[in-house]
């Protein structure tokens, strides 16, 4: 994690012929994480705050046993790479770039929105100006951890939004790259050091500057253009053997070796590598079996992480310094909520994508650790400046789960009581209808088709060979003025809005077709699609057997699950053959 413990007590066993720290930690941390978060459970607390009160009660900050601190934080890299690289496996580069327009300066400017809150509220506290900075930065970068599993419980991983988020992310990672890199080299002009530097060391400056950034373009380039051909033909020939175990130990080979070859020669970070890694072998028609067999282990080191979290805190901080504490977790729950809230509903996003946005983030994580871990070391941060680092990230992570669970109601109330907030969806964004240049011959028993993702662009696909008409009601902007410069119908918005499916003149459609798996706004779309056309076809996507029932039993239209469907189509392929060739 970037941060040693100094002369902190460990476990040791004299009798033992060699170190058991690992072994200890491992049993200890896995035991008292299975015990807490079981009790966090039946509370209907998420069970990721137990994983945290287990690495406090084996941290140096409270009695009896004490884990090895820096074990502790390798075996937690460990799982952030194996939960980068998994992501990677589901998110192409045409989904980072299709979110690019809002991803890139939106994480820029939300970093630099919330580093100017945590730095001035540190400037008023009379730090330094270099300590201020570098606080401020380790409160702006969200926790890639908590935020995957956030999305990844919620179900919006591969959802507009979930990639938005992750999108914001990665953009996030590559900042906070640059900020880890460049940091030595700006230690003495920021405070830290012995000296200022002069007019040789500025040179110095402006040319690690441009190493770094030459670094990392050839790191992606290298990611791109080798990694994209190399990466799915070496899982082919792994696969060939028709070994589970070599197979296995390639994907986690690629996880590991990758985000470790990565920091070494380039300098980015092991999650960043890992990401690549799998973005890359994502291309491989074995991604999928990739993605299960590291899913274990990517389960197990993610508690670990939350483990080590719990083991850097001291508890002790919240009794010396509550009012800093307090707000240090309202610069990150509130301030960065709010500052992420407003960039996405700045680009014209659904106020539901923008809480969803704003949740995701509102939390600090591995990178906060390892810049203030760095910070200690050049001089720039004090002892209490990590330990309100480290309070924040564990009371953010804790809380994170809540704000999720609060966007529903937020956005119900809101749109309840505030006019102002029914109109944010559709304020005055010209892709939220279509142009009055439509043709209307296209606007009557035409298909309306939500969703314009890998199923949805299939369709769209198969109804334009048949020439059949059809309006795409996508979220994602850009997806919507790519589907308008060619030339086709789409809106932007959330179709489980009245107003969306209005705008894909619904009420003279000959049928709905749903493209994104989630059963509860299907149901929705279909209820508000026959108020409006009661005579209109449903056709609904279930990635899940229970989807599919809970679907047709409430008997609104055709159900296709993925793995029935394939089924079916293969079955009708072979015999089809047999039957021909008779």
């Amino acid at each position: 994690m970037g941060v040693e413990q100094a002369d902190a007590p460990t476990l040791t066993f004299p009798d033992m012929p060699h170190d058991v720290s690992l072994i200890a930690l491992i049993a200890a941390g896995f035991g008292l994480a299975l015990v807490l978060g079981l009790i966090a459970s039946r509370l209907h607390v998420p069970p990721l705050v137990g994983y945290l009160l287990a690495g406090i009660a084996i941290g140096p900050g409270t009695p009896g046993f004490v884990g090895d601190l820096a074990l502790a934080g390798q075996l937690a890299e460990i799982g952030v790479m194996l939960l980068m690289f998994g992501v990677g496996l589901h998110f192409s580069l045409g989904d980072l770039m299709a979110v690019r327009k809002i991803a890139v300066p939106g994480a820029i400017v939300r970093m630099a929105a919330a580093t100017a809150l945590g730095a001035g509220t540190a400037l008023w506290w009379g730090w330094p100006m270099g300590e201020a900075v570098l606080f401020g930065l380790a409160l702006s970068v969200a926790s890639t951890v908590v935020l995957l599993r956030a999305l990844e419980a919620k179900g919006l991983l591969d959802s507009t939004n979930g990639r938005i988020a992750v999108g914001w992310l990665v953009v996030e990672d590559l900042a906070m790259v640059m900020v880890l890199v460049l940091l030595p080299a700006l230690a003495p002009l920021l405070g830290g050091g012995d000296a200022p530097p002069s007019g040789g060391d500025f040179k110095a400056l402006a040319l690690t500057i441009g190493l770094t950034l030459a670094k990392v373009a050839a790191f992606i380039t290298l990611m791109l253009v080798v990694g994209g051909r190399a990466f799915p033909r070496v899982l082919w020939l792994v696969a060939r053997t028709g070994s589970r175990e070599l197979f296995t130990l390639c994907v986690i080979t690629a996880a590991v070796g990758v985000a470790y070859a990565s920091a070494i020669l380039f300098d980015v970070s092991f999650a960043l590598g890992a990401f690549f890694a799998g973005m890359m072998m994502r291309e491989s028609e074995f991604s999928h079996r990739a993605a299960e067999d590291s899913l274990p282990l990517r389960d197990a080191f993610s508690v670990l992480f939350f483990v080590s979290v719990g083991m850097l805190f001291d508890p002790q901080v919240l009794l010396d310094e509550p009012l800093k504490v307090l707000a240090v977790v309202v610069i990150i729950l509130v301030g960065k909520t709010v500052a992420a809230v407003g960039l996405v509903l700045a680009f014209r996003y659904p106020l539901n994508t923008a809480l969803t946005v704003g949740a995701s983030l509102a939390q600090i994580g591995e990178f906060s650790f390892i810049l203030a871990g760095l910070g200690l070391s050049l001089g720039l941060l004090s002892i209490e400046g990590q330990n309100l680092i480290l309070a924040g990230a564990l009371i953010s992570i804790a809380l994170n789960s809540l704000l999720f669970a609060a966007i529903g109601p937020a956005q119900t109330w809101a749109r309840a009581r505030s006019a102002w907030a029914r109109k944010l969806d559709l304020r005055d964004d010209p892709l939220a209808a279509l142009p009055m240049s439509t043709d209307r011959k296209l606007l009557s028993d035409q298909v309306v088709l939500v969703g314009h993702g890998r199923v949805g662009k299939h369709i769209a696909d198969t109804l334009d060979r048949s020439r059949i008409h059809y309006v795409v009601a996508d979220s994602n902007r850009e997806v919507v003025e790519a589907l308008r410069k060619r030339g086709k119908a789409a809106v932007t918005g959330d179709a489980s809005d009245p107003i969306v499916l209005v705008q894909a003149h619904i009420t003279k459609a000959a049928m709905l077709v749903v493209t994104i798996p989630d059963p509860v706004a299907s149901r929705k779309m279909v209820d508000i699609a026959r108020k409006l056309n009661p005579d209109i076809e449903a056709v609904l996507r279930s990635e899940t057997e229970d989807g599919a029932a809970l679907l047709r039993k409430e008997k609104i239209g055709a159900v296709f699950v993925a793995e029935q469907e394939l089924a079916a189509s293969m079955a009708r392929h072979v015999a089809g053959r047999l039957i021909g060739g008779q």
